[in-house]
């Protein structure tokens, strides 16, 4: 290592080192020296800073005679000190022998020693009296700003000498006088005896020959060393001195000389990595084109990396790479700031000249004067008082984005532009293209609802589309059209299914309905054009299909086509606004789920996933539109699934949006468990003192749930399962919250949700909201509105009769202009009970009646036609729509013909009623159809065209009432027979007499195939007013049928149809005769007779009341059981008669009734009211359906082939009776069935040996849950998948049955029989493998679940087909299910 010595050791030796060469005047040395000055400042001083090239020989008389020359025509550059590799450090005091020119004669200076230059150079001894030491040229006559150093002593003897060559191309110089003057200069130095070393100088200049010749020279000399030097790139110049000191002192070693070049290289490597190193502190500290080299250095003048830098190149060169860093940084700012500016532009012209027509034809400079005229040009551009923009401080004012003006002279600028006004061109284009595809798209016939667009493509595109439209343009285009009348084709074939209501009901279909059904439906609409645009579309459009079909047998105001405009809703606003406190839980915002009321805010707080994926499931629960059914009401479910740290914002439990009302806390894993504890601890601690500090207080569950794919908890394991059981209790202790049973698989297998946890913790959350408000930000839920459960609709006991007004679902007449005259406060007032009925006190005829008005939609009207006591029905239907109309022709088809109906046709305007053709048309056939029943008839304006209150009035209905009033009695006499039949035929099939099913359990064994579905919602309509008859007691007991409504929510909340309710049963009590025949007893439900009533035939006169009995009639005689009773009902209702209904057991005893006893009743010789379907040719289109399907999939099974072939005789008769058109008939003969279809019985097992105990058992059996898969059938599969999985024909080929055989019993006789040792045959293996199952006493597929499974894959759609698949897997038992997977692999293979 070199470094200078800054101290002056004792005992290090000094050496005095004399450097010579070519001196003189410029005519002997040329204009420049040969480098002796630059080789001793960069040895003495080598800091890139202390380095000077100028060192001039030419000096006046005054500088000559200083302190620094002295007189003298040599140098003192001063003392320097030098660590060598081998030995200590040396010091060595440098002089330099020169000739010192006069500038005045250009002659050298006269001095003490007047010698010749080569013999002073030769001169080993050197004195000078106080000579001071030398820096520079620039140091004579100004000594004192310099360091006065004096020559030690005053004189020097000399130890060495350093001979200098010039090996450059010198000016005015010639080489060889150089050379011969080194020659004679030598000799005169070796003369001396002292060491001499030939420094090559200024070989960084150098010429190739003359280093050689000055090679030669010292090859002649024997031992002369050279060293090849550049002082100023500093190059061997140490080495240079070094080495005459190694000369000097032998004891320091031999001289290592480096050559040039090599010492170059290693040099400018040394420089380049101390550059590397400045230019990265540079780049560290400067980050700012504005950074001043004064502040820079300050910061940097402690580091190396500086320093090293200034050391070798100086501090001009450090900063001059500073100032070009801070120049590319200000260049690159200004080219960020014109990119900003630059892409600013196209937004300021799109904002200033969007208009293509104002610059199509201007110049760029035309559109600059534009741009300054518009008034928000400053918005955008600033106008700068200096210019170029560059130079301005605008560029270094971040906030102000706006465009220096003069940035638009430039050439991007204009590009821009150029840019922005072909866009416009294009835009313009692009435009004209995309309304010319859209014409095209709705003229061309090819594109019809479903077509994919590679078949549409070929119709419509032509080389313009192409050209200007992308293709994800047109297909974004194409697929919006697409959208667009699909969703009209939907509309239209939704209209559609309504206009066929008829058909839907006299099918009578359930949730399922039987192919032959959806065939039936689909032939009978296959020519409708409606229909037919959804062709491409069969999956959806059998959706739809299927969606009505749940709708129409379970309709609800939120699975109604037209919710949420269902006339219920509409009904229930109107009722809310015109009587708000006797109808409260008709309030809009309740109703349809306040915010703040309805909503269910629950955070799920769980780890690793749990959270997420518990909060995904129960999202599956819910309906499309994210609310759950909970009790008969919908709520809106919000979820936030919580697996953080709770302290953090992003899991906060309350946000601006989201206030919690609960949370479920999972957990499978202690992990986990410790993860709720802390988290529950951290959010009270965090809210102790708060505003939300009611958080702490939420309402908390705890439940362990078990990894999708599980199972049940218990699959855990059980010591494991049990731990967490007894931790989570504890837990749930210690934090106050309620502990849930672990849960189990729900909807399906592989779920953790288990709905009725799900229900426990919603239900707990809605109980604490209503006792306390937490806040005003989630007030407590308002009572629930009242369900058909807990509050069903009692009949008002005021009314003298009772009307329907039926309205359909979508009609767009004004509902509010037509109820209007109904709901005068003069005659209307609020019922006392619930439900969408109003008290109307009208007078008609003579007296004043109390009616009950009930107003409901058709599809909350369609239960009422036979069970409920109806005086008569207000049908409304619109006269611009057909589907009205068809409606309520399905409506009327099963309303007996003894009761009085009213048709109503409403038109929006006047205009319509009397030009619009089609509603003409619609008049006419409502006229007709109230001609042909015997009905009335009238029309209304409603709508635009109308005024408030309606243009009709009352009296417009009174002939109607008045037709009520006079047919009451018959419609109650009629009612209540139809009940006491009814349930005189309940109890006969269920009486203990005859050993049958007791009834309060006859519905827990039956499928409850006939069960009338009941609507899941409240629709406020009349329940059954026959609800209790008072008859005369005919036994000593009493029979009473009681069944349970089941509850439809599970299904509603799993998107599949809700469960029917079966219908109530009724209970007669015969012990009280009473005089209301509306009257029910507490519990809801009718009593039943213990026998059978019948309705004897008789003529077709109508019913009058003038043929009942008499009040003594009443009088009621004991008879026995079995004999003929008389049942004489009194009611006031019949204006003093009574009504007689005779009991027909006795008819039934002999076999035969006798005509004698069936006249003796006026009520038995009258005839039983027929439907309005048989009285309109307009009504009962589709009744030969009833009949045409028996024997279908959902029936209960066919007849006997005898009875089948003449009832189907029979029913050809009735159809050609009907003169029903060939169509129809083609149809029906399609749909009759020949077979009866039997569901898929439990196979019998093949009997085995009765010492086997493992084939021929049940699957669970032989299976553990260890071991899922019975180890019979894992040898098995092994063994093939390993010896014979290629075997061609492996389990089409039988195997030998003794083989078989004898594989079993071994087996039974040892479980670890190997199948390979015994060498079996591989068809002998697959063989008893195929006999396994096949000796199950239950198939590995269940026979519930075959039919089910084979109705899956029917599915065209291959995702749902895989979907429903899925669902009917996972009802598969867990075993069944285990061993299908893993047999089902093993095929896959």
């Amino acid at each position: 290592m070199i470094m200078m010595a800054k101290k002056q050791d004792v005992k290090s030796p000094t050496y005095n080192l004399i450097v010579v060469g070519l001196s003189g005047t410029e005519k002997e040395k040329g204009q420049c020296g040969v480098g002796k000055s630059c080789l001793c400042n960069r040895f003495v001083r080598p800091s890139a800073d202390d380095f000077y090239l100028d060192h001039t020989s030419v000096l006046s008389t005054s500088d000559f005679g200083g302190r620094v020359v002295n007189n003298d025509h040599f140098l003192f550059w001063g003392e320097v000190g030098r660590v060598v590799e081998e030995g200590p450090e040396c010091r060595m005091h440098v002089v330099e022998q020169t000739e010192f020119i006069d500038d005045q004669t250009f002659q050298p200076h006269r001095s003490t020693a007047m010698q010749p230059y080569i013999k002073r150079a030769a001169s080993t001894k050197l004195a000078s009296a106080e000579k001071l030491m030398y820096f520079c040229t620039d140091q004579l006559g100004l000594e004192q700003d310099f360091e006065q150093k004096q020559m030690p002593e005053g004189k020097i003897q000399a130890d060495g000498f350093v001979l200098c060559m010039d090996v450059s191309r010198g000016m005015n110089r010639n080489f060889d006088n150089q050379l011969k003057f080194v020659t004679n200069l030598y000799g005169q130095l070796s003369k001396t005896k002292k060491p001499i070393v030939l420094v090559l100088t200024k070989c960084d200049e150098g010429v190739e020959r003359y280093i050689k010749d000055s090679h030669t020279f010292a090859i002649t000399k024997k031992s002369l060393p050279v060293v090849e030097t550049s002082a100023r790139s500093n190059i061997n110049v140490d080495l240079a001195f070094l080495t005459l000191v190694q000369l000097i002192d032998k004891s320091r070693g031999k001289p290592k000389i480096i050559p040039y070049f090599e010492a170059l290289k290693l040099q400018s490597q040394q420089i380049a990595l101390a550059k590397d190193r400045y230019e990265w502190l540079v780049n560290r500290i400067v980050k700012n084109h504005n950074e001043t080299w004064l502040n820079t250095s300050r910061r940097m003048h402690t580091a190396s990396e500086f320093n090293e830098y200034v050391f070798l190149e100086g501090t001009a060169k450090c900063k001059k790479l500073f100032q070009q860093l801070v120049y590319r940084l200000k260049q690159e700012h200004i080219e960020r700031r014109r990119k900003i500016y630059l892409s600013t532009l196209p937004l300021a012209l799109s904002s200033l000249v969007p208009d293509l027509d104002e610059i199509d034809q201007l110049s760029w400079s035309g559109v600059q004067k534009v741009l300054e005229s518009k008034q928000h040009f400053a918005h955008w551009f600033v106008v700068l008082e200096d210019s170029p923009w560059e130079d301005t401080s605008h560029i270094d004012n971040m906030e102000d984005e706006r465009i220096p003006s003069d940035l638009l002279e430039t050439v991007p600028a204009e590009d821009i532009f150029d840019t922005h006004l072909e866009h416009l061109r294009n835009e313009c284009k692009r435009a004209e293209m995309r309304q010319e595809f859209k014409h095209k798209l709705a003229c061309s016939p090819f594109v019809t609802p479903g077509k994919p667009w590679e078949e549409a493509r070929s119709f419509i595109m032509n080389e313009d589309f192409y050209q200007w439209l992308e293709e994800s343009e047109y297909l974004d285009l194409y697929n919006r059209h697409q959208k667009e009348i699909i969703g009209h084709a939907r509309e239209d074939f939704q209209e559609l299914l309504l206009e066929y209501s008829e058909l839907f009901y006299e099918l009578e279909v359930d949730a399922k309905p039987s192919k032959e059904k959806m065939g039936a439906i689909q032939e009978v609409l296959g020519e409708e054009q409606r229909f037919k645009a959804l062709q491409k579309l069969p999956a959806e459009r059998d959706a739809l299909v299927l969606k009505h079909i749940h709708f129409v047998y379970h309709p609800t105001k939120e699975t109604c086509p037209s919710s949420p405009q269902c006339g219920d809703f509409k009904i229930e606003q109107l009722l809310a606004s015109r009587f708000p406190t006797c109808y409260p839980f008709f309030n809009v915002k309740c109703y349809f789920g306040d915010i703040k009321a309805d909503r269910i805010n629950l955070v799920i707080l769980g780890k690793d996933g749990l959270a997420r994926e518990f909060a995904n499931e129960i999202r599956a629960l819910c309906t499309n539109d994210d609310r759950y059914v909970l009790d008969g009401k919908m709520y809106e479910l919000t979820l936030r699934p919580i697996e953080g740290n709770v302290r953090l914002p992003v899991n906060s439990f309350h946000t601006p949006t989201f206030t919690p009302h609960g949370c479920m806390c999972l957990y499978n894993s202690k992990e986990s468990l410790t993860y709720v504890v802390e988290s529950i601890e951290r959010l009270r601690e965090s809210t102790i003192g708060r505003r939300d500090s009611h958080i702490a207080q939420l309402l908390t569950s705890l439940l362990l749930v078990t990894k999708r794919g599980v199972g049940t908890y218990a699959d855990i394991g059980g010591e494991t399962a049990l731990g967490l059981i007894t931790q989570g209790q504890q837990v749930a202790r210690r934090l106050q919250c309620s502990f849930l049973d672990p849960a189990s698989p729900g909807v399906g297998y592989g779920h953790n949700v288990n709905e009725s946890q799900i229900n426990q913790v919603l239900r707990g959350l809605l109980d604490s909201r209503r006792s306390s408000s937490f806040s005003s930000s989630s007030p407590p839920l308002p009572p629930q509105p009242p369900g058909p459960r807990d509050s069903p609709h009692q009949p008002s006991p005021e009314a003298d009769i009772r009307i329907v007004m039926c309205l359909m679902c979508g009609d767009h007449y004004d509902v509010e202009q037509l109820l209007s005259p109904f709901l005068l406060p003069q005659h209307c007032r609020p019922t006392s009970n619930s439900g969408t009925s109003v008290i109307l006190e009208q007078t008609v005829g003579p007296h004043k009646q109390v009616i009950e008005l009930s107003l409901l939609s058709y599809h909350a009207s369609f239960s009422l036609r036979k069970s409920r006591l109806v005086h008569g029905y207000i049908a409304v239907y619109s006269a611009r729509r057909k589907a009205s109309l068809e409606t309520l022709c399905a409506f009327l088809c099963e309303v007996q013909d003894i009761i009085p109906v009213q048709l109503l046709a409403v038109g929006e305007s006047q205009v319509e009623l009397t030009e619009s053709e089609s509603a003409r048309e619609q008049l006419v056939q409502g006229e007709e159809l109230a001609q042909e029943i015997e009905g009335r008839f009238n029309s209304v304006v409603c709508g635009s065209g109308g005024v408030v209150g309606g243009l009709h009035r009352m009296e417009m209905f009174h002939p109607f009432l008045m037709e009520v009033v006079e047919k009451r009695n018959i419609v109650e006499a009629t009612h209540m027979y139809d009940n006491v039949a009814e349930a005189c035929i309940n109890d006969t099939a269920y009486s203990p007499r005859c050993s049958s099913p007791s009834p309060g359990t006859m519905f827990l064994d039956s499928d409850m195939d006939d069960v009338e579905p009941s609507p899941p919602y409240y629709d406020g309509t009349l329940t059954s007013h026959g609800g209790s008859f008072n008859l005369p007691d005919l036994d000593s007991s009493d029979v009473s049928v009681i069944s349970d409504i089941s509850s439809f929510e599970n299904k509603l909340n799993s998107k599949a149809p809700p469960q029917v309710r079966p219908k109530p049963t009724v209970t007669f009590d015969f012990r009280k005769v009473g005089r209301n025949p509306y009257n029910t007893d507490t519990m809801g439900h009718r009593r039943s007779l213990p026998s059978a009533v019948t309705w004897v035939p008789g003529g077709d006169g109508g019913y009058d009341p003038s043929d009942y009995a008499e009040p003594m009639d009443a009088v009621s005689k004991p008879r026995p059981s079995n004999e003929e009773i008389i049942y004489s009902v009194p009611h006031d209702s019949t204006q003093g008669k009574i009504i007689t209904i005779r009991n027909a057991n006795r008819m039934h005893a002999n076999g035969n009734g006798s005509d004698s006893e069936a006249d003796s009743s006026s009520l038995e010789r009258r005839r039983k009211p027929r439907l309005y379907r048989d009285r309109s040719k307009r009504l009962g289109k589709f009744s030969s359906f009833r009949t045409s399907f028996i024997g279908s999939d959902d029936e209960m099974g066919a007849l006997p082939k005898t009875k089948e072939d003449e009832f189907g005789t029979l029913k050809g008769d009735i159809i050609n009776e009907e003169g029903e058109d060939p169509k129809k008939r083609n149809i029906l003969k399609s749909l009759r069935r020949t077979a009866k279809k039997t569901r898929p019985k439990p196979r019998p097992s093949i009997p085995k040996p009765l010492e086997s105990s493992y084939f021929g058992v049940p699957l669970v059996n032989v299976v553990s849950p260890d071991r899922p898969i019975p180890l019979f059938i894992d040898k098995c599969v092994r063994f093939i998948e390993t010896t014979g999985l290629n075997t061609e024909g492996l389990y089409r080929v039988s195997g030998n049955k003794c083989e078989m055989e004898s594989m079993q019993r071994q087996f039974d006789q040892d479980h670890g029989l190997d199948l390979v040792e015994k060498d079996f045959a591989i068809n002998t293996v697959a063989g008893a493998l195929k006999a396994f199952f096949s000796e199950l006493p239950e198939p590995l597929v269940p026979c519930i679940l075959q039919v089910e499974l084979l109705e899956a894959f029917k599915i065209n759609d291959r995702e749902q087909r895989l979907y429903t698949m899925k669902d009917v897997l996972r009802k598969f038992p867990r075993e069944n299910y285990d061993v299908f997977r893993f047999v089902m692999s093993h095929l896959h293979k």
